[in-house]
């Protein structure tokens, strides 16, 4: 079994490729197959989610890429910016992990965020697809969840413009 302890940062080829869910991506700690049958093991520090394209590092010197296994998804497309982030909100209200692309959202398959959204006039769609998630406001490699990534004054600043209720 190839034990893999670390990320790899830099691009480059890979000896073997891991097919993975997005839950079994969430886990520091897993065995599995790689497509060519070869075993593997994962004792990554906690904290970080593999995702797409991820390398790691195997302790007989071959490197081990990540890729986001096709599952059970659903789907919304919607034209209205306003519409789909509202949608969006409540989605994140819930802690929900939520694959954002232009015009449409991506979720893990759940009938009661369906019949939500399906609730907002939004058209669900059910799909069989790789997931990759937004890794969320605070995520970086080397801070925890809690911690914003960067010195203070990298972080993004919006203004909002006054609003007079009438």
């Amino acid at each position: 079994m190839i034990e893999c302890h670390q990320w790899l940062e830099e691009p480059g080829p890979a000896d073997h490729v891991l097919e993975l869910t997005y839950e079994l991506r969430t886990r520091s700690r897993l065995r599995a197959q790689t497509q060519g049958g070869v075993e593997v093991g994962l004792f990554l520090p906690r904290g970080r989610v593999l995702a797409e394209g991820d390398r790691l590092q195997g302790d007989d010197g071959s490197v081990v890429v990540i890729h986001a296994e096709s599952e059970s998804l659903s789907r919304v497309f919607c034209d209205d910016a306003l519409l789909l982030s509202r949608a969006a909100y409540h989605m994140g209200n819930r802690h929900v992990p939520l694959e954002i692309q232009p015009g449409q959202l991506r979720y893990l398959r759940d009938h009661v965020l369906d019949s939500m959204l399906r609730g907002f006039g939004l058209e669900v769609e059910e799909i069989f697809a790789p997931f990759n998630p937004e890794p969320g406001a605070y995520h970086s490699h080397g801070h925890s969840v809690a911690t914003p990534a960067g010195p203070i004054h990298n972080a993004p600043f919006l203004r909002l413009s006054r609003h007079e209720h009438g």
